[in-house]
This record gives structure tokens, C-alpha cells and sequence, in this order.
């Protein structure tokens, strides 16, 4: 579940000081000369029990492998991407770290081979993870991280705020994409125009139904994860993606949509009555809106699906776990994986908070938990950065019914016909630059329905081809081709 789907592209920071990274230097020598310090780095703020939580972690982890200790090591989210490449483009030696740009640092080696050590040390894990993981994150031929066995698939939705449904007798039984909740959009906006209809910012993305983004979706190329097309298209000239920007385009001129939206970062909370509908992501271990109302203290909420469900290497790649190539404890960090992967007792505790602090057993034989009034922000570590969300205890609210339901959809979701597919773009690193350069002129105009689309596309068209779009279609053209032929 997340907010709207953004590119995630990591630029270079060579010129950013090492020291920056404090945090990290030397922090893996064991404590004593008897163990071995595994040493983890990801983005977030530090629990506030998170003595607690290590400690309980670690005498976990003793049970197995009494020579390792864990320790985690947390940096902000808005710092994480940019001293996350530091570490990587500097060699530094750390053991795990939450992945970024994975496909991109994989095939320039920065990271671990891990492809027979996660065969042999954790085995049981690897076993356990959905196949479409390992697809999507083989790199070359070459296993380089360890993939969060969570929401596989996934689907856009549109959310729709139930207090507002009720207030003012609105019906979304009709809705199934963006034009069909015009009428929804019309009728409270007439009600409340001092309310964002339809809550969008910058850095937010139309969704097409089935279209996969080879490098990200910051950059205009797309694949049919159907596979009824073979060809690598520009999805802005296609007519799906300009009859949605007409559309959105539609609504910011009628006022559904903020007018300072391609550059407002203005957070719309999901607990709050500041919006009536959003667009989210939802797969199988959000539980239809259960995650959502969750995370809004209960708020009452409902959506209505808008993409097809398939399983893409974009989901496979939301959650890597991976092993730096100078790393000097790759077998006790892949060990530690496989633990985080199959212990429930470990891995609950991170995910959750503590056993008799933020929840409590009601079922421990069925895994059924009910959290206390300390299950708050900052106790706890996502579920969905940690480890096999099969292995999470569940709460009362949800049903046998529901997780039938979940499984039921794994197992029929259709696999992308671009999954596994992570083009080399070293060959073309300068025109990708180019077209991302060009890009950051129009994603956000362009999705917020700000700028007319047909003619916009038609200029951002012109400067894409001056930028290199031929060149670097042809290259992806080419491998893709030559990934179909192997499938």
C-alpha cells in the first residue's frame, strides 16, 4: 500500500562527503571476538523501543545461530536514497541493506552474488517465496538480493472517504476508472469546494491498466504486461494514457483537482477530512482497505479497483534485501535473512512491536493477535521492508474468509509478461539522463491533468527524440526481443 506510485531513480552523489555517513563507518566489528555482528541499514526513523526490540531480536536469533548478533542501523527517508549511494558507489563494506535502484546496481556489480548462498543458508526461505520474486529480481542470470515475499501483485485503486459518502449520499457502485467517477467528483465538489476532490499532488501518476515500466515510470516506456504487443511504446502516445490525462485534465479544469497540484507536496493524512478520494496501491497482505483503515486509526474507507492484477518485476523489486560485494559476513547476513524470513517469533516482534507491549495473543495456534493502545508509530517496523508477510500474525478483524481470499488471489494473478525483464542501459547511460532531464519538464504538469495533454505530448514528443528516445527504445527493443525468445 502506498500513497502513489513514484519513480524511484537514485542519482549521483560523488561529490557528497563520506562523512555523511558516520552512521555507518566501522560498525560492524563484532563485540566480542566470539560472535559476529551482522550489521543492517535501512530508511526510517529508529523505534523508540528499539532496545527492546534488538535485544529480544538477538536472543531470537541465538537460538539458531549463537555466533550472530543483528544490528540495525536506521536513516531518514528523506536522507536514505542519497547516502544509500554513497555506501554503494564508495565499496562500503556493510552487510544488509534496503535496496534502491536494484536493477541498475545489480548489473554494475555492486552488490553480492548471492544466487547459491541463498540455496544453501536459507534454503527454507528461499523455498517459501513466491517464484515471481525471484524472476524479478534475477539480474543477468544472477541472484543479487533478497526479495520481501509480500504484496506479489498489486492494483491501483481509487479511495473514496466513506464519512463523505455517507454526508452526502454519494454512490461509487459504477466506478472502475477515472472517468466513470466524474459524477462522484461533480457532486461533492458542489457540496464542499473548499475540500480536494480528488487529492493529487506532484509526483503523482496516471495508471494505465496493464502497462509495464521497463525503467521506472519517470521515463515514458512501456510494455503490454498482457503480452498481446511485443513492442516497447512511449505510453504517452498511446490512446489509454491520453484519454486518462484528458480526462484528469477535465477535472483540474472543473476544480475536482487542486489547482496548485504539479507542485504542491501538501500531505492529505488519511486520518484527516482534508479529501474525498486518492489513488492508492493495494495487493493481497493489505487486505482490501484493512491496511489503509489501519494506518487512519480506523477511519472508514473504501476503494474501487482501476488496473488489471499481474505479477511484475516493479512488485518483486518494492522490498530488496541486499549484501554489499565487500561485504566480510555475506554467509551471516544471508543467515540472518533466512531467519527474518521463517522465524515467526523474530520476525513478529519487528513487525509488530513487542509481545505484551503493543499486542497480545488470542489465538497463538491460528496466529491471531489484537494490538494494546501502545501499537503506535515509531514501536514497530513495517511488515512490508522485513520479511515474509506470509509468516505475520494476523488481527482478529481478519477473517479466514479474508485470507482465503488473499490466497486465492496470488495464486490467479497472471504473471507480467515483462517480469524478469531488467534491460542494461549502460550503453545508452547518457541518453537515459537526457530523457529523464526532459521528463521532469512534464510527469507532473502532464499527470495532474495541469496541461492540455495532446498538445504537451506533442512538444515533449519532439525534445524526447532530440534527447535520444530512438536510440534507447531500440536498445530496450533489442533485449526485450532477445528476454521473450529465452522465456
Amino acid at each position: 500500500m502506498k500513497k502513489w506510485i513514484k519513480n524511484l531513480t537514485v542519482a549521483g552523489v560523488a561529490t557528497m562527503s563520506l562523512l555523511a555517513l558516520s552512521a555507518c563507518g566501522n560498525s560492524k566489528k563484532a563485540e566480542s571476538s566470539s560472535k559476529t555482528t551482522v550489521s543492517m541499514y535501512m530508511p526510517g526513523d529508529k523505534p523508540k523501543n528499539y532496545t527492546a526490540m534488538i535485544n529480544k531480536a538477538n536472543k531470537e536469533i541465538h537460538k539458531t545461530y549463537k555466533d550472530i548478533d543483528l544490528k540495525m542501523n536506521f536513516i531518514g527517508w528523506g536522507d536514505y536514497t542519497q547516502k544509500y549511494n554513497v555506501m554503494v558507489t564508495s565499496g562500503d563494506d556493510y552487510d544488509l541493506a534496503f535496496a534502491q535502484n536494484y536493477p541498475a546496481n545489480a548489473a554494475k556489480g555492486a552488490y553480492a552474488d548471492i544466487t547459491k548462498l541463498v540455496k544453501t543458508e536459507a534454503k527454507e526461505a528461499y523455498k517459501d517465496v513466491d517464484p515471481a520474486y525471484w524472476k524479478g529480481v534475477t539480474v543477468n542470470n544472477k541472484i543479487y538480493g533478497f526479495p520481501v515475499n509480500a504484496n506479489v501483485y498489486a492494483q491501483g485503486v481509487l479511495t473514496f472517504n466513506q464519512e463523505f459518502l455517507d454526508k452526502n449520499k454519494i454512490s461509487i457502485d459504477d466506478v472502475n476508472d477515472y472517468k466513470s467517477m466524474e459524477p462522484a467528483l461533480a457532486k461533492f465538489h458542489k457540496a464542499n469546494p473548499g475540500v480536494a476532490a480528488f487529492a493529487i499532488g506532484q509526483g503523482y501518476r496516471a495508471l494505465p491498466k496493464h502497462m509495464d515500466f521497463p525503467l521506472g515510470n519517470g521515463l515514458p516506456f512501456a510494455i503490454d504486461s498482457s503480452g498481446a504487443s511485443k513492442k516497447i511504446v512511449n505510453a504517452y502516445d498511446t490512446k489509454e494514457m491520453q484519454d486518462n490525462l484528458k480526462t484528469l485534465h477535465s477535472f483540474y479544469q472543473k476544480g475536482y483537482i487542486p489547482q496548485d497540484a504539479a507542485t504542491a507536496t501538501t500531505q492529505y493524512n488519511l486520518q484527516d477530512n482534508t479529501w474525498f478520494v486518492r489513488q492508492e496501491t493495494q495487493g493481497p497482505y493489505d487486505y482490501g482497505d484493512t491496511a489503509l483503515i489501519n494506518n487512519a486509526g480506523g477511519k472508514k474507507m473504501v476503494s474501487k479497483p482501476i488496473t488489471d492484477p499481474y505479477k511484475s518485476s516493479a512488485q518483486a523489486q518494492v522490498a530488496i534485501w541486499s549484501i554489499s560485494k565487500t561485504s566480510k559476513h555475506k554467509e551471516a547476513a544471508v543467515k540472518v535473512l533466512n531467519l527474518l524470513n521463517t522465524d515467526k517469533t523474530l520476525l513478529n516482534n519487528i513487525t509488530w512491536g513487542l509481545e505484551g507491549q503493543q499486542w497480545n495473543f488470542t489465538d497463538k495456534a491460528k496466529g491471531k493477535i489484537k494490538l494494546t493502545d501502545k501499537y503506535k508509530p515509531n514501536y514497530f517496523i513495517g511488515a512490508w521492508m522485513m520479511g515474509n508477510n506470509d509468516k505475520i500474525y494476523t488481527q482478529d478483524s481478519v477473517t479466514e474468509q479474508m485470507i482465503e481470499k488473499r490466497d486465492n488471489g496470488i495464486k490467479a494473478a497472471k504473471e507480467s509478461a515483462a517480469l524478469g525483464f531488467n534491460p542494461d542501459t549502460s550503453k545508452v547511460k547518457t541518453e537515459v539522463t537526457n530523457l529523464s532531464n526532459v521528463m521532469s519538464k512534464y510527469l507532473d504538469i502532464l499527470n495532474t491533468g495541469t496541461a492540455e495533454p495532446i498538445s504537451t505530448i506533442k512538444k515533449m514528443d519532439k525534445e524526447l527524440k532530440a534527447a535520444g528516445y530512438d536510440k534507447v527504445q531500440e536498445t530496450l527493443q533489442k533485449q526485450y526481443n532477445d528476454f521473450l525468445a529465452k522465456k
